[in-house]
């Protein structure tokens, strides 16, 4: 990374703390602090990735790591991943058209939020599987399939779902969450940070300028969809994994026993050692699946699934050690450390477990040790 662009991330990452921090101290008992899409549009944060010419900013991916990356060390409820990373992510796939142009700018300026229907389960690894399917009867396109733990689906104003068309095509349908025979229903998760939603189509009816294609290959822009959602979770574990590694430093550094403060006993200088390794190799997995899958390099998918699988686990390991080593208070509802617990659990499963993704990593090394054996 150049100097120029790691100041600029700098700038980026003290910037989103403070707005964090703005809204973390909002939040209060059970509920999460609220971080509104009028306050993600002032910062800039929805339109990073849209085009200047659609009145964004014109960045990367990276950029959006950032965030994520920050968000992960301070959760709060927003729509940021469904309708930014996500929604943004899955408009700049498509060809350009009116209606896409003016739907990427108000998503970017805050004025509509979207979500996107993909799989969010083990099914996203490998082959593009959507869960929608858009049947042709010669005179109408309808809309069938069904799409469960979409992030921020129940407060979306549009739904972009991808669905194989009649000629087995992989295109992206654009309907309103209130179309007659489409329901979005809340699905209660212990992780209260999120907003997951259950989308199920019976029949919909779809107009032929709602269904928008993808400009390069579908099926490989399907598939690196699928991928930046993966990574943008990784990014959120590894920001939750950095900041109870360094709550629980602090607090061994603090609090006393046997006369002396806990940080002083090997057990627990090990424990903390173990943490801070697994956090400095998850950096380098996130980075390298940024670099990659942003570049659109052809190893972006391999080292997508590597940081998913190993931060995902990493973030929950991490989480538990620090809800031990903060001892009785670690359990309490004060100490804030079961809100990052919930987060990291849901992540690990979301867009791909660990076993699902080191299966697809697996099946990339087999498929070269039997071509070899080949030769």
């Amino acid at each position: 990374m150049s100097t120029d662009l790691a100041e600029h991330h700098d700038e980026l990452r003290a910037v989103a703390r403070e707005v964090l921090a703005v809204a973390r101290r909002r939040g209060s008992g059970e509920e999460p602090p609220p971080l509104d899409d009028q306050t993600l549009a002032a910062a800039g944060w929805l339109g990073l990735e849209a085009p200047e010419a659609l009145e964004g900013a014109g960045a990367t991916l990276a950029e959006v790591a950032v965030i994520l990356h920050e968000m992960g060390r301070s959760p709060v409820c927003s729509g940021y991943l469904g309708s930014a990373v996500l929604g943004v992510g899955t408009l700049n796939l498509l060809e350009p058209t009116d209606a896409r142009d003016e739907l990427l700018r108000q998503v970017a300026a805050g004025a509509v939020r979207a979500a996107v229907g993909v799989p969010t389960g083990d099914d996203v690894v490998g082959p593009a599987a959507p869960s929608f399917r858009l049947e042709s009867d010669g005179r109408r396109l309808r809309l069938h399939g069904h799409a469960a733990f979409v992030p921020d689906a129940t407060d979306a104003d549009r739904l972009l779902l991808l669905a194989r068309g009649p000629a087995s095509t992989l295109v992206v349908v654009a309907v309103e969450p209130t179309g007659s025979g489409l329901r979005v229903v809340e699905q209660q998760v212990l992780d209260r940070t999120r907003n997951l939603g259950e989308i199920s189509a019976e029949g919909v009816e779809v107009a032929e300028g709602s269904v928008w294609r993808f400009a390069a290959d579908p099926e490989t822009s399907a598939c690196r969809l699928l991928d930046r959602a993966a990574l943008a979770i990784a990014c959120d574990s590894l920001g939750l994994a950095e900041a109870m590694m360094e709550a629980t430093v602090a607090y061994a550094g603090v609090r006393h026993q046997f006369g002396r403060p806990i940080g002083s006993f090997q057990a627990v200088q090990h424990a903390c050692a173990d943490m801070l390794v697994q956090v400095m190799v998850s950096r380098e997995l996130v980075g390298t699946a940024v670099e990659l899958l942003g570049g659109e390099q052809p190893d972006g998918g391999r080292a997508v699934s590597m940081a998913k699988s190993h931060v995902c686990a990493m973030a929950v390991d991490v989480v538990g050690k620090a809800m031990q080593l903060h001892g009785g208070i670690g359990y309490t509802w004060e100490s804030g450390v079961h809100v990052y617990l919930k987060r990291a659990v849901l992540n690990r499963s979301l867009f791909g477990s660990p076993t699902a993704h080191r299966k697809r990593l697996g099946q990339r090394y087999l498929g070269g040790v039997s071509a070899s054996s080949e030769d």
